[in-house]
């Protein structure tokens, strides 16, 4: 088997699906359609504002929520959307849910006939107590050797019943030729770390992408190779020069004050990410971004914020920061730290 390239370094962001709005003729409040004019919209904003890829029906994408012929037309939209508007060659990764080792092959499958260039899988938990580091990596080697696209390891132990994949097993997987890096989504700085610069993974074929923007500087600098990144959603610009800045060889003292300013108004506005997941996220891109309805979800998720409009008051100040943010970044500004 060929060695398969990672996904390039920078900022991915895992997009959630767009369905149709309330007033739309179309609308079924059971199971709304899918809005791939909206969803190709929003691909072109985030990838004109130096995004570097998307994922496509992760976590964020109610992947769970989307029937397998809905899969294939949003990613074949968003393909066929993103050339058309400039961005031929985009990076794109698709998302997996499920526990079958067949069936996250159809899905790839499939994935890679509607235009997708990875597979991030996620980590097999419905028997997580039962499960142990060996089936885990039999598992993923499986799928791993049926796959038609280079996949990705997705840890959200959130979503998948706490299951846990060690840094050995990680280690273990990133020698498979078809295993090209791994998102990990939890807050342990510690763990990103022994992966990130473990030397016996070969980091120049595979790639450590951070869930979190809240900890985007410290990781990079422990050789992770990005973010997947909700906030990036609604505030794309702030969160790639966040990551330049992490990135870059030399910076000055006023660069070094930017990126501190950055990070924390990076790290006090994900909260809301962290906090309510898509149902946030979904709020957030209609509110700052303009696109989709605020309570844009399937069933069962329902209402948008719980606590409504009095829940995203209480975010205002961390908001209002990032748009100040936001804005000066897009002009060229510099941004001092605050503290």
């Amino acid at each position: 088997m060929l060695v398969s390239a990672a996904p390039p370094h920078g900022i991915f962001v895992p997009v959630p699906t767009f369905f149709a709005r309330r007033d739309s003729k179309n609308y079924d409040p059971v199971v709304p359609p899918l809005d791939t004019d909206t969803q190709v919209a929003h691909s072109l904003f985030l990838a004109r504002a130096g995004i570097k890829g998307l994922v496509l029906l992760g976590s964020t994408g109610e992947a769970v929520h989307v029937t397998r012929s809905e899969r294939k037309i949003m990613i074949k939209a968003v393909r066929e959307g993103l050339a058309e508007g400039g961005f031929p060659d985009y990076p794109l990764i698709a998302g997996t849910a499920t526990n079958s080792i067949a069936e996250t092959v159809e899905l790839l499958v499939e994935s890679k006939e509607a235009g997708a260039d990875w597979g991030m899988v996620l980590a097999p938990g419905y028997f997580a107590t039962a499960a142990n580091q060996e089936g885990i990596t039999k598992w993923y080697q499986a799928v791993a050797d049926r796959s038609p696209i280079p996949i990705l390891i997705y840890h959200y132990p959130g979503v998948s019943n706490n299951i846990k994949i060690t840094p050995s097993t990680i280690r273990t997987l990133a020698a498979h030729p078809n295993i090209v890096g791994a998102k990990f989504s939890h807050g342990d700085v510690s763990v990103h770390t022994q992966v990130s610069l473990d030397p016996e993974i070969d980091h120049s074929r595979f790639a450590l992408f951070s869930g979190l923007g809240q900890h985007l500087f410290s990781v990079v600098q422990m050789g992770c190779a990005g973010a997947i990144d909700g906030l990036a959603a609604f505030f794309p610009a702030s969160v790639v020069r966040l990551f330049d800045l992490a990135t870059a060889d030399t910076v000055t003292k006023v660069e070094k004050d930017e990126a501190r300013r950055l990070q924390w108004a990076v790290s006090s506005a994900e909260e809301l990410v962290v906090k309510f997941g898509t149902v946030g996220i979904k709020e957030a891109v209609s509110r700052v971004a303009g696109f989709g309805d605020r309570d844009g979800t399937r069933l069962p998720l329902s209402g948008g914020l719980p606590g409504g409009e009095k829940e995203w008051q209480d975010w205002t100040a961390a908001i209002a920061e990032m748009e100040k943010v936001e804005k000066a970044v897009k002009a060229g500004g510099k941004l001092g730290n605050s503290h």
